[in-house]
């Protein structure tokens, strides 16, 4: 009987709590600039910290408020900082914008000794392992952000090219300066 009165008061308080918190949610939400929410979406979203802010967020807010150039995420690239000034109506100079190497970090098993520094730094979860076990890098996760080769004590990170193979191979984008030339 004590059971019954336990488990019909439980789920009332539940009930009532849940109530509470569904009109606290609709009467005390934030509204955040709809710019920022588009420009974080374009993002890769990997909280990576390479454009210098905490993350995508923070990176996103700055470019809405103008104190950020277009071209401050590498691993979006000039695609990226192309879609974030057509949003935002900049002007973009892409000449000094340089595509970075696709790198990859890999792990040298002959030295690694399983100290865990390198996948608690990992954005992406790109390392897997366990203590005191040899890690591996998960090559499609990893985004060369390079946390892991800093604070690996026993230098056996290292960022190597990616191997081009039929499944990543890309075709090169033409350069506008090659694009001017063509007749019409």
């Amino acid at each position: 009987m004590y059971v019954l009165y336990a488990i019909i008061s439980l789920t009332g308080l539940g009930l009532l709590l849940g109530l509470l918190l569904g009109v606290a949610g609709k009467y005390l939400k934030v509204e955040s600039n709809p710019v920022v929410d588009e420009i974080e979406a374009l993002m890769p979203g990997s909280q990576c910290g390479q454009c210098g802010f905490p993350g995508c967020r923070p990176a996103a807010e700055a470019l809405a408020e103008g104190t950020a150039p277009a071209t401050l995420c590498p691993p979006g690239g000039s695609a990226l900082a192309e879609q974030i000034a057509a949003l935002l109506g900049m002007e973009l100079d892409l000449k000094d914008v340089q595509e970075p190497e696709a790198l990859v970090a890999r792990v040298s098993e002959s030295t690694c000794t399983g100290c865990t520094r390198c996948f608690k730094v990992c954005p992406t979860d790109a390392i897997v392992g366990a203590p005191k076990q040899i890690h591996a890098v998960v090559a499609d996760a990893c985004i060369a952000c390079k946390r892991c080769v800093e604070v690996c004590p026993t230098e056996c990170l290292q960022m190597h090219p990616i191997e081009v193979t039929l499944r990543n191979w890309r075709w090169a984008k033409p350069r506008a300066a090659v694009l001017g030339e063509l007749p019409c």
